[in-house]
């Protein structure tokens, strides 16, 4: 069964095998870069449960690597959503981190709330794009 790449409100337009190709690809290198992102983003939640930076990393480079191919199609977005996610997030790790030296609860909270933040949106980007939806441009 092939999935519906068609957004609501739009007329069903027959997708040549090439363009069709395409999709699946930009879908193939979406669902990997949401799991990366989602092994990140429950470790970060999960106390002791920290899996590295190195998979976050892995995926903002496929992320930076693959937006090109996705310019055109509903999947642009995807990259655009998860990209501002990491850097957002990676902003605000940043800013609160003197919280850590200086007051540990209040780090630990700010920590808190930006990862859930962070596992909010990819579980949001992820279930948007099994249902062939685009993600909104906002941050």
């Amino acid at each position: 069964m092939t999935q519906d790449f068609t957004t609501p409100n739009q007329p069903v337009t027959p997708i040549n095998p090439v363009d069709m190709a395409k999709l699946q690809s930009l879908n193939t290198v979406g669902t990997i870069s949401y799991v990366l992102h989602l092994i990140v983003a429950v470790g970060a939640v999960i106390p002791g449960g920290q899996f590295g930076p190195m998979l976050l990393i892995a995926a903002l480079v496929i992320d930076l690597l693959k937006r090109g191919d996705a310019e055109g199609t509903w999947h642009a977005s995807h990259f655009r959503w998860r990209i501002r996610t990491v850097v957002i997030a990676g902003a605000l790790y940043l800013v609160t981190a003197p919280l850590w030296l200086l007051f540990l609860v209040p780090g630990w909270i700010a920590w808190t709330v930006i990862s859930i933040w962070f596992l909010f949106r990819i579980v949001t980007g992820f279930l948007a794009m099994n249902k062939g939806q685009a993600m909104e441009v906002s941050a």
